[in-house]
C-alpha cells in the first residue's frame, strides 16, 4: 500500500464515520433529521425487513443513489459498494467476473458459474453476462456479502446481488422519462409508464431503455492506421409487467423482458513486448515490431510506471474489430397467497433464453495469426421456487420452509482459424532457426525430403468445436429465527442441495493436415531439431484450439479427445446466527455459515487431452462473521461494522497460459477483514456517506493441498486476483429548495482503491517454478470521483443535471494476461476513462 493511499485512508478514518452507500431520502423526506427517514426495506432474508434489523452484512442501494451515481448496469455498482468489484475480458457476454470481499470466479469458460449469485426479482441468473442488460426502473439493489446459500438457490459462495425492479402500482397512473447525452457520443434514453386497469386490483407497467456510445480504446492495424474503436455500446431493453392484488391478500406479478446488444468488445492493449521475439519476426519479414503498431510499449516486466503510461494511450493493435451480439428474453412470475393470518405461500418461477454471437482477433496483433471467426452460445434456464413462511408463538418465531428446482441447457460452438502469418510467428518463437515457415519446412521434410515444395502450410487451418451441458439442481431448505429472550434471537438455516450435470465436447469439423503430417513424422522432427524440441513443434503444429480431436488415436502428443461425462454432487449448506438488540437501536450479531458452489465440467477443447479428467470439484467455504448495526443521535447517524473470516476449499481457478486455458482447483484460499459503513445526516439538506473495506484475500502458503502442479504452487502465498487490500468510499449529497418552485442538488462520490493484482499468476509466467514475483501486473492505487449537480421543479416534473464520472480520468485495467503466442508479451483490458454529460428527467 502506498503512503499516498495510506494518507487517504487515515484521513477518511479521522474525519468520517464509515460507509453505507445508502441514501434513503427523497426530496419530501429531507424536512427534518429527526424523522425516521433512514429505513431501508430489503429482502435479504426473503422477508421485507429494515436493513438494520437483520444479522447480515448487506449494502442496500436505493433508486435515488442509482440515479445520482449514474449506475446503468451491474458493473457500475462498484462506485457505491466498497466490497464489490467487477472486471471483464474479450468475451463481452461470458468473461465478466463479479467479486465480493475479493472473491470471485475468473472465467472465459461457459462451464464455470459465478461465485457471486445474481437474482433479479427473485429469479437466478446463471451467468454474469446474462445480467449485463440495462439498469432501468430499479427499486433496489442489495449487495449481500459472504456466502448466502441457505436462502438463495445456487452458487453464492462469495455473496449475492439481489436486484428488485419496480413493480406495477394498482393505485395510480404515473411514470418517468430520462434522456442523456455525453462524451464518446453517449445517448441514453430511459422511461416507464404505470397504468391501473382496474383501480386497486390490476395494473400494467411498461419500461424501456436504449443506450449507445462510441468506444474508448482505439484499434490500429499493422501500419498504425486507426480501423475503429473497441468498447462501444449499442443496446436496448423493454420490460412489461402485470400486477394483480385481491381483497383477500393474494398478489400476482408477471414480468416479461426482451433485450438486445451489439457491442464492439473488447480489444486488449499490449503493455509488455517481447523484444527478442519482435526483432526475430522483423528479421523474418514481419512488419515493424512484429505486427504490433500501438504507439508505445515497455519491454521490462518490472517497469510498472511504463506499463501505466502505455495503458493511458488506450490503443490496441488488431486486424479486425471485435464484435459481440446478444439477444435474450425471459419471463418471471410471482404469486403470494395468504394462509390464514400468520403464514404465506410464495411461488417464484422463471424461464430465460440467452443467445450470443461473437467474433474477434484472438492473437491481439496486426498479424494474421489466429481468429475466433464465430462463437455462438445459447443458454436456457428454468427455475421454480416454492416457500411457505410465517410467524408463531405471538411473533417470537419466524419460520420458513421451501423447495427449489432449476433446469439449464447450454449449447456453444466456436469456429477457429489460423491465418497467413501463423507459420511466420512460429518461426519467430523458434528464434528464426528454421526460417520464416518452420511448420511448412518440417512437413516438407516428412512428405518428401528429397523433393522440396511438398510442405503443408498451416494457413487455412480450421476447426469447429461444439460444447454442450445439461444440468439439474434441486434443494429443500429452511430458515428460522426464534427470539429466546427479550432482544436475543437465534437463527438456524439449512439447505440440502443436489446438483447433476452432463456435459461434453465434440468436434463438428476439422481441417488441420499440418498437425496430422507432423504426428506421422516424429522421427524426422527429432532428427532435424533435436528430441527436446519435438513437444514444442507438435504443440505449435497442433495448436490446442485448432487441433484435431483424435486424442485416443494419437501417441506422440496429447491431442484433444471428444468426451461426454457426468458430474453430480450434493451438499448440506447451513448457517447459525446469534443476535441481540439493545433498547437503543443498536444490535450485535455473530454468525457461522457453511457455503457451497457446485463443481462441474470444463467445457474446453483441452479438457480431456491426454486422458485428463474434464471435471472440476465443488467449492466450499466456512465463513465467520461478527457485526454491529447502530443508529444514534435521533437516527441522524447510521453505522454498521462487520468483521469476517472466510476459508475456501477446492477454490475454482481458470488461467490462460498464452496457448490454452487451464482449469483447476486450489486446495485453500482465505479472505479476512472488516467493513465499516455509515450515513450521517447533519441537517435536513446534507447527507454524508463514507465506507472502508479492509480485505486480505489470499492463497495461504500451504494452499496446494498436496497438489504438485506448478500452476497451483506458484499461487501459494500470493493475493487473489483483483482483490485490493483497502477500498474506501466517501461522498456527500446536498439538496435544498430554491424558493417555492425550484429545488437543486449537488452530489459527489469517490472510490479510493489500493493496489491490486490483475492476473491469475503473481510470478514470472516464463518460469513458474522460480516463483519470481513480478510487479508488472499490479494496478496502482487510484481514486475515481463522480460528481453530479441538478436543478428542477419541486414536483419533479422536470430536472436538468450535469455530471462527470471518473472526472480525473484515471485509466485502470481489470485483467492482464499472456498475449497469445507472443512469448513473454503481456496485454490488458482497459477500464472506462472520464465520462461527462447532461441528463434531463421528468416524472408524471
Amino acid at each position: 500500500m502506498t503512503r499516498k493511499f495510506a494518507a487517504y485512508a487515515a484521513g477518511l478514518m479521522a474525519c468520517s464515520s464509515f460507509t453505507a452507500p445508502v441514501f434513503a431520502q427523497d426530496g419530501d423526506q429531507l424536512e427534518a433529521p429527526e424523522q425516521d427517514d433512514s429505513v431501508i426495506i430489503v429482502t435479504a432474508t426473503r422477508r421485507a425487513q429494515d436493513v438494520q434489523d437483520i444479522p447480515i452484512a448487506v449494502t442496500a442501494v436505493t433508486p435515488e443513489q442509482l440515479d445520482k451515481q449514474g449506475v446503468v448496469n451491474v458493473q457500475n455498482i462498484t462506485q457505491v459498494s466498497p466490497s464489490f468489484s467487477t472486471s471483464n475480458a474479450q468475451v463481452a457476454s461470458g468473461s465478466v467476473v463479479l467479486r465480493i470481499r475479493g472473491v470471485g470466479t475468473t472465467s472465459n469458460n461457459i462451464g464455470f458459474e459465478s461465485a457471486v449469485g445474481i437474482f433479479v426479482d427473485g429469479a437466478y441468473q446463471s451467468r454474469p453476462g446474462i445480467a449485463l442488460s440495462e439498469f432501468v426502473d430499479i427499486e433496489r439493489v442489495e449487495v449481500l456479502r459472504g456466502p448466502q446459500g441457505t436462502l438463495f438457490g445456487r452458487n453464492t459462495s462469495a455473496g449475492a446481488l439481489n436486484i428488485t425492479t419496480r413493480g406495477p402500482d394498482v393505485t395510480e397512473f404515473g411514470g418517468f422519462a430520462n434522456a442523456t447525452y455525453g462524451n464518446f457520443d453517449l445517448i441514453n434514453v430511459q422511461g416507464a409508464i404505470n397504468a391501473p386497469i382496474i383501480e386497486d386490483t390490476l395494473a400494467v407497467r411498461l419500461t424501456g431503455a436504449y443506450r449507445s456510445r462510441d468506444g474508448f480504446v482505439d484499434v490500429v492495424d499493422g501500419t498504425g492506421t486507426k480501423i475503429g474503436e473497441s468498447n462501444t455500446i449499442d443496446q436496448f431493453l423493454v420490460r412489461g409487467q402485470i400486477g394483480f392484488e385481491s381483497d383477500s391478500g393474494i398478489t400476482v406479478r408477471l414480468i416479461g423482458d426482451y433485450s438486445e446488444s451489439e457491442n464492439q468488445c473488447c480489444a486488449a492493449v499490449e503493455l509488455l513486448g517481447d523484444a527478442g521475439l519482435e526483432t526475430t519476426l522483423v528479421g523474418l519479414g514481419a512488419p515493424s515490431r512484429g505486427g504490433m503498431a500501438a504507439p508505445s510499449v515497455t519491454f521490462n516486466p518490472f517497469d510498472q510506471p511504463g506499463a501505466e503510461q502505455v495503458l493511458d494511450n488506450r490503443t490496441a493493435t488488431a486486424n479486425r474489430l471485435p464484435l459481440a451480439e446478444t439477444e435474450q428474453w425471459g419471463v418471471t412470475g410471482e404469486i403470494n397467497i395468504p394462509l390464514g393470518e400468520n403464514a404465506d405461500l410464495i411461488y417464484i418461477g422463471s424461464y430465460r433464453d440467452f443467445s450470443s454471437s461473437e467474433n474477434y482477433d484472438s492473437d491481439f496483433s496486426a498479424l494474421e495469426v489466429f481468429d475466433v471467426d464465430r462463437l455462438d452460445t445459447n443458454i436456457t434456464t428454468m427455475t421454480h421456487e416454492l416457500r411457505i413462511q410465517g410467524e408463531a408463538f405471538g411473533g417470537s418465531l419466524e419460520w420458513l420452509v421451501g423447495g427449489y428446482y432449476s433446469d439449464e441447457e447450454i449449447q456453444s460452438s466456436t469456429d477457429f482459424s489460423l491465418g497467413s502469418d501463423y507459420d511466420l510467428l512460429i518461426g519467430g518463437l523458434f528464434g528464426g532457426l528454421l526460417g520464416p515457415a518452420p511448420l511448412t519446412l518440417l512437413t516438407d521434410l516428412i512428405n518428401d525430403p528429397g523433393t522440396p515444395g511438398n510442405g503443408i502450410s498451416p494457413t487455412g487451418t480450421t476447426s469447429t468445436n461444439v460444447y454442450s451441458q445439461e444440468s439439474e439442481s434441486f434443494s429443500v431448505f429452511t430458515h428460522n429465527t426464534l427470539e429466546i429472550a427479550d432482544g436475543l434471537k437465534v437463527t438456524v438455516g439449512l439447505r440440502y442441495s443436489d446438483e447433476s450435470k452432463t456435459g461434453g465436447f465434440t468436434q463438428a469439423a476439422s481441417n488441420n493436415p499440418t498437425c496430422l503430417t507432423l504426428l506421422s513424422g516424429v522421427g524426422t522432427i527429432a532428427a532435424t531439431v533435436g528430441p527436446d524440441l519435438v513437444p514444442n513443434v507438435l504443440g505449435t503444429g497442433c495448436f490446442a484450439f485448432t487441433a484435431p480431436a483424435i486424442g485416443s488415436d494419437a501417441i506422440a502428443f496429447p491431442l484433444p479427445r471428444p468426451f461426454s461425462v457426468p458430474f453430480s454432487d450434493e451438499e448440506l449448506i447451513y448457517t447459525g446466527k446469534l443476535s441481540y438488540e439493545f433498547e437503543a437501536p443498536v444490535s450485535v450479531y455473530a454468525s457461522f455459515t457453511h457455503g457451497y458452489k457446485s463443481g462441474g465440467i470444463n467445457l474446453d477443447i483441452t479438457a480431456n487431452s491426454g486422458g485428463a479428467d474434464p471435471t472440476f470439484n465443488s467449492e466450499e467455504v466456512d465463513a465467520y462473521e461478527l457485526g454491529v448495526k447502530a443508529k444514534f443521535l435521533d437516527d441522524a447517524v447510521t453505522m454498521n461494522v462487520a468483521v469476517f473470516h472466510e476459508e475456501f476449499t477446492d477454490f475454482q481457478v481458470l488461467e490462460f497460459t498464452g496457448a490454452q486455458f487451464t482449469t483447476f482447483n486450489v486446495g485453500r484460499a482465505l479472505s479476512s477483514g472488516f467493513e465499516i459503513e455509515s450515513v450521517i445526516r447533519p441537517d435536513r439538506n446534507l447527507t454524508l456517506n463514507a465506507g472502508l473495506s479492509y480485505t486480505n484475500a489470499r492463497y495461504p502458503d500451504d494452499c496446494d493441498g498436496g497438489l504438485t502442479s506448478q500452476n497451483v504452487l506458484a499461487l501459494c502465498g500470493n493475493t487473489l486476483t483483483n482483490a485490493p487490500e483497502i477500498v474506501a468510499i466517501m461522498g456527500a449529497n446536498y439538496e435544498r429548495d430554491l424558493g417555492n418552485y425550484l429545488t437543486g442538488f449537488i452530489t459527489a462520490q469517490a472510490r479510493i482503491e489500493d493496489d491490486r493484482r490483475t492476473s491469475t499468476q503473481a510470478v514470472n509466467p516464463a518460469d513458474l517454478a522460480a516463483r519470481t514475483l513480478v510487479p508488472f501486473d499490479i494496478q496502482d492505487s487510484n481514486t475515481k470521483v463522480n460528481v453530479r449537480a441538478g436543478i428542477g421543479a419541486q414536483d419533479k416534473s422536470w430536472t436538468l443535471e450535469v455530471w462527470g464520472n471518473n472526472i480525473t480520468d484515471e485509466v485502470t485495467r481489470g485483467v492482464t494476461f499472456n498475449t497469445v503466442l507472443r512469448g513473454s508479451s503481456r496485454s490488458a483490458f482497459a477500464q472506462q476513462p472520464a465520462t461527462y454529460g447532461v441528463t434531463l428527467r421528468t416524472e408524471f
